[in-house]
């Protein structure tokens, strides 16, 4: 194991090779300062960078530097449109396969600590290290005091690790969002349909931190999803979240990372039952398939009257990417009980645009299709479509939209009925 500073390690980088660094959390602080200069070589950087934590483009590390992504952030729009970063539009859990089948990387980057044992483990994101370690060349850790001992955190072989860079600096944060009426009302219909005993997926944002927060009152909820955040915590030390009927991997909560702010890192590492899995197992539908009640809780951009959801364009732009939601909504339409919920506020610009639209505009991508979405839930009410007709389907997404925007909704679906 070779003891390194940033600055030699990317001294060392080589044109051709091919570095995957983690997204969300899993980024060290250190590594886009050290490339901020620009003079790196020919280098490919490999990331799932998460919005409004990753910030920085890889390509922008040298003149020929590239970047591969899963997913879109604004802080990669300029390099994607100049061509050099390379766009794969993929769920979570074929992103998965396709680093464990594609290209070696020269180097994997991640961040890691030793516990009071001396045992390396992981830090707050492993989702896809089970796919792209088998495949590095040579291992660099970042190893961080900062970074929390989690107990249900993967080990590291110590053999694995080819050299090492200890920093001391602040974790990625992200901070809780402030809750409107709007949000606060899906939240309560949500929870309305979740019963005691289901087991959770969540994403970040407004509206499910507004679903966890009104789940306050449940009994025996699990966890099983991509990512943990204060609302997850909150009812676990609340004693709302136990797994206690879990249908596998009772007791515990099953995620890929953990994100959120100084305090809510400093909480983690008391969560025993907290486990850090790949997203071959946090999104795969045959795990989920044994989760009874299994509720699935995602947002989109906007939602079109046939039920095709664009969760990751907007005006034609790429904002994001797939993520892992139709992995989610997929999975519980096959687990028993299961439930599929896409939750979105029914205006945008202050009540001027409808996210219901006729139709999805020429040229957005659909991110789940019709035949994926099932429930959708605005602060109007709740629109059942699964096993409803066309028309069915979309006069209960009519009944959800803004009062503002019905007439002219329904006007569309006519003209759009009377052409198919």
């Amino acid at each position: 194991m070779q003891r390194l500073s940033w600055d030699a390690w990317c001294a060392g980088l080589e044109e051709g090779d091919r570095v995957f660094v983690p997204g969300g959390p899993g980024e060290p602080r250190g590594l886009p300062e050290a490339l901020a200069a620009g003079a790196a070589p020919a280098v490919t950087f490999v990331q799932f960078p998460l919005p409004g934590m990753n910030r920085f483009d890889y390509s922008l590390a040298g003149p020929s530097a590239r970047m591969e992504t899963f997913f879109l952030t604004p802080a990669l729009r300029d390099g994607f449109q100049a061509g050099r970063v390379s766009f794969h539009p993929l769920h979570m859990r074929r992103a998965f396969d396709a680093l464990a089948q594609g290209p070696a990387f020269s180097w994997v980057v991640l961040a890691a600590r030793q516990d009071d044992a001396g045992h390396w483990q992981h830090g707050l994101n492993v989702d896809f290290l089970p796919a792209v370690l088998p495949k590095a060349a040579r291992v660099l850790v970042v190893e961080n005091s900062r970074l929390p001992c989690l107990p249900g955190a993967p080990r590291l072989d110590p053999g694995c690790i080819d050299a090492l860079i200890t920093e001391e600096t602040a974790l990625p944060e992200l901070g809780a969002p402030a809750l409107d009426e709007a949000a606060r009302a899906i939240g309560q219909a949500v929870a309305g349909r979740i019963p005691d005993g289901a087991c959770l997926q969540t994403g970040i944002g407004q509206i499910p931190a507004a679903v966890l927060g009104a789940l306050k009152d449940h009994r025996d909820l699990g966890f099983h999803g991509g990512l943990v955040d204060a609302g997850v915590l909150d009812l676990i030390e609340a004693g709302v979240l136990t797994g206690a009927r879990k249908g596998r991997d009772r007791g515990e909560h099953i995620t890929a990372m953990a994100l959120g702010d100084e305090a809510f890192y400093s909480r983690l590492a008391g969560v025993a039952n907290l486990r850090f899995c790949g997203a071959n197992y946090t999104h795969e539908s045959a795990v989920i398939a044994e989760l009874s009640d299994f509720v699935s809780i995602n947002s989109a951009v906007e939602i079109d009257l046939f039920g095709q959801v664009n969760a990751e364009t907007v005006s034609g732009r790429q904002i994001s990417g797939p993520g892992g939601a139709v992995d989610f909504m997929r999975a519980a339409a096959g687990a028993p009980g299961g439930q599929s919920l896409v939750a979105l506020t029914a205006t945008a610009k202050g009540g001027a645009l409808s996210r219901i639209v006729p139709t999805l505009a020429a040229g957005t991508p659909a991110t789940a299709l019709r035949t994926d979405t099932d429930v959708v839930v605005t602060e109007f009410g709740v629109a059942e479509l699964k096993g409803k007709s066309l028309e069915a389907r979309a006069a209960a997404l009519m009944a959800v939209a803004a009062p503002a925007h019905r007439e002219a909704l329904a006007a569309a679906w006519r003209d759009l009925r009377a052409r198919l």
